[in-house]
């Protein structure tokens, strides 16, 4: 075992990952004033609403990217200026959704649209409800989900009330979520906390393609619980994965194969947390994993491997031990990496720390902790 092939492996296959994100496509529509920018910065990293203007689109609309990140946010302007110009800003939402249709590429479709409606303002214009309509109604035959997000929601009942009434009105959204994108302060001795961000990114998911749910998860900042979800996902994935190469009849096979399972889910649950892993911090996980408990295991595999050898039942009995023990480590690893990206997420470890004796320590801890849950209880003697 190589410790520092497979952390370079890994850091292949994390830029292999990261770099085949399909892009997302946002529109964010909604009057000047409503809380777009802050939304935008609150929920996606990079701090996208701050890089400037944009790319222009159209007169009303302009195109937010960042290089590294594959979110693109359609930003409309001006919507309050006049019907006329929001008969503008519809058409040109409209023709960008058809323009990216065309082209046949998933990342230049337009996936969702948001509409902003600001709650401090206790009501809903009449003009709004007429153009969420005429939008819906022009954009049946191309179904991108729209929800209404209201932004600046200080007061949660407020929020509550505001949602009923546009609810009521029947409109073909696929939700109206109320936020409070940041943490505002009402004096030295209350804040109100922000909240709605997370529900926000649960829905987003749900109307989003299986193509694009590690997109999403990679850009939001909004919701660890939605990025330890979909990294578990992954988890299972492997898990499923390497038990059946570990169940190969081919002696000796499944260690070779198993690794790159391991070293693709690392890739993708580093690719959902959306963080930068370079190589020290992967061999210093790597090795601290390697040290307490998974040599045993990779030593447990090589034995299931060896029984293949035997005729008969050797293969069936070595491919249940080695198929079974694949599996647990690869869940132990699995989900260790991911208390350790949580760890790093939240800043409970520092990079640079990693390789410290105390940062291998928790990692270690990390490892063990999963291994222990897994491993099945071992018979007491008889008394």
């Amino acid at each position: 075992m190589d410790i520092n092939q497979i952390a370079e492996s890994c850091i292949q296959a994390i830029a292999d990952k990261v770099n085949n994100l399909n892009t997302l496509n946002i529109i964010v529509a909604g009057k000047t004033g409503v809380g777009k920018s802050t939304l935008i910065n609150s929920i996606f990293r990079e701090q996208l609403a701050q890089t400037g203007l944009g790319k222009p689109v159209t007169d009303h609309m302009r195109r937010i990217t960042k290089e590294g990140v594959p979110l693109a946010i359609y930003d409309t302007r001006g919507f309050e200026l006049g019907k006329n110009a929001q008969d503008e800003v519809k058409a040109e939402i409209l023709a960008t959704i058809r323009e990216g249709l065309a082209a046949r590429d998933i990342n230049k479709a337009v996936h969702c649209i948001w509409y902003c409606i600001n709650t401090a303002s206790n009501r809903i214009e009449d003009e709004e409800i007429r153009w969420l309509r005429a939008l819906a109604q022009d954009n049946r035959d191309t179904q991108v989900p729209v929800i209404i997000v209201l932004t600046q929601s200080f007061s949660k009942k407020a929020a509550q009330d505001m949602k009923n009434r546009i609810l009521d009105e029947n409109l073909d959204v696929i939700q109206v979520v109320p936020v409070l994108a940041t943490d505002f302060e009402i004096d030295d001795e209350i804040v109100i906390r922000s909240y709605g961000l997370d529900i926000l990114i649960r829905i987003m998911a749900e109307a989003l393609p299986e193509e694009l749910q590690n997109t999403l998860q990679n850009v939001q900042i909004a919701s660890l619980e939605s990025k330890k979800r979909r990294a578990q996902a992954a988890v299972a994935a492997a898990t499923a994965a390497a038990f059946g190469e570990g169940f190969s009849p081919i002696p000796l096979a499944d260690c070779a194969v198993i690794i790159p399972t391991q070293v693709a889910m690392i890739a993708t649950i580093t690719a959902i947390f959306g963080l930068n892993i370079n190589k020290s911090i992967l061999m210093g996980f790597v090795s601290s994993v390697l040290g307490t408990g998974g040599t045993t295991l990779i030593g447990k595999t090589l034995a299931g491997s060896l029984l293949k050898l035997v005729p008969g039942a050797g293969t069936i009995a070595g491919g249940a031990i080695s198929g079974a023990t694949a599996g647990l480590l690869t869940t132990a690893l699995g989900e260790a990496y991911i208390l350790f990206m949580e760890a790093l997420y939240n800043g409970e470890i520092s990079p640079k720390d990693v390789n410290t004796a105390e940062g291998k320590e928790k990692l270690k801890a990390l490892f063990k902790f999963q291994k222990d849950k897994l491993e099945p209880p071992k018979c007491l003697p008889p008394e």
